[in-house]
This record gives C-alpha cells, sequence and structure tokens, in this order.
C-alpha cells in the first residue's frame, strides 16, 4: 500500500481528528470576593469612590456604612477585574423588594467603580449584568443611584445621561433601598454569546430575597 504524501496525511488526520480550539483567555474576569483580604480591598475602593463623589458634589449615602458592608464575610459581593485589578464592586442580588418595578429582577446594589477610570467600566458591567440576568431567566435589571436634587439638577444629569447612553432608562426617583432618595435605573436583559472572550463571569447565581410581606 502506498503511503500517503505529507499533505495527503495532513488532510487525512484533519479529517479524522476533531479541531478543537481553546477559547482566548478573557481580558476582564466578574467574580465573587473570596478572601478577607479581597472584601477589604472592595472596601478601600469604596471608600476612594464616596471620596471623589463628595469632591465633584455628588452625594454619598447617609444611612449605610457601605465600606462596611463590603469587609462582612457574609455579603456575596462581586467585583470586576482586568489583570489582577479591582475595577469595581457591587453586591448582585435577585428579585429583593425594592417598593418599586414590575416583575422580578436581578438588582445591583452598591455599585461603585475605581475614581479615575473612563466611563467603559459603566460600559463593562453593563454587559455583563444584561446577559447574567438573560441566563437567570430574568426580564430586567434593576440599579439605584443617590439623588438628593432633581433629576435634571447637575451633576447628577449627566451621570444619568452616561448611564442612558450605555443603554440604562431612568425610572423617576423615590426612596430607595436604604431609605435615601434615589434615580431608580432599569436595563433590558439580552442574550451576548460572544460576551465570555471579553468579560468571563464566575458569580454565582444570587438566590431569590424571602417575601417578607407575606408575613405582614
Amino acid at each position: 500500500m502506498t503511503r500517503p504524501t505529507t499533505s495527503a496525511a495532513s488532510e487525512y488526520r484533519s479529517a479524522s481528528v476533531p479541531f478543537t480550539q481553546t477559547p482566548p483567555t478573557a481580558i476582564y474576569e466578574m467574580r465573587m470576593l473570596r478572601t478577607a483580604a479581597e472584601r477589604e480591598e472592595a472596601a478601600a475602593l469604596v471608600q476612594d469612590r464616596q471620596r471623589w463623589l463628595t469632591m465633584h458634589g455628588l452625594p454619598v449615602p447617609a444611612r449605610a456604612d457601605i465600606p462596611a458592608l463590603f469587609s462582612e464575610a457574609q455579603t456575596m459581593s462581586a467585583g470586576l477585574y482586568e489583570d489582577g485589578k479591582l475595577l469595581a464592586c457591587m453586591i448582585p442580588e435577585r428579585d429583593p423588594d425594592l417598593g418599586w418595578g414590575q416583575g422580578p429582577c436581578l438588582f445591583l446594589q452598591s455599585v461603585h467603580t475605581l475614581p479615575g477610570q473612563s466611563d467603559d467600566i459603566t460600559r463593562l458591567i453593563t454587559l455583563w449584568a444584561s446577559d447574567f440576568a438573560a441566563r437567570l431567566d430574568l426580564q430586567v435589571v434593576r440599579a439605584e443611584t443617590l439623588a438628593r436634587h432633581t433629576l435634571e439638577a447637575e451633576p447628577l444629569a449627566a451621570l444619568l445621561r452616561r448611564l442612558t447612553d450605555n443603554g440604562w432608562d431612568v425610572c423617576g426617583s423615590g426612596p430607595g433601598r436604604d431609605g435615601d432618595r434615589v434615580a431608580r435605573l432599569e436595563l433590558p436583559v439580552e442574550h451576548r454569546a460572544g460576551l465570555r472572550a471579553l468579560i468571563s463571569c464566575q458569580v454565582h447565581a444570587p438566590q431569590p430575597a424571602p417575601d417578607d410581606r407575606s408575613n405582614a
């Protein structure tokens, strides 16, 4: 039997062996904060962000110690990383009782981004949240941002414009989760098949919040 030429042998192996390609390593990683050191890093990021907000005339929570919340081991917080650098942190929750909005949602509580960064971090969080909620079979993502004055007043208005440019809808204002006046935000969900090449996701599916209203 005549041996196949090198070219023919190559074609034979290609036809006989399934071709698999290792997916590229994602540039960003969204994952749970797992260690005390990671939680303390998130708490420090929140403190830095709150100082930045105060310097730029934007409010910070008056009724909740957010850095302490991120330090607690029982808080199911998550972080957005790039090459091991923490870019943002938040607490993803499923269907909490917000007192506003219709239907179940993925709620992003206490979203804080690294000060001095571009709006790209907000865009990355938006893409991830929209896809993550879709994979949880939810219909909408919700979030809140403090609004001590009218939504048309600067610098809040500029912040809301950047959020709407990223796909968020402003759904008025009112009392927020922690009692402060907030702007209420909603984001439609969307499956994004190619997103894993950009952002790997290792966030646990949040459990539905208990319905305390049933005990009222």
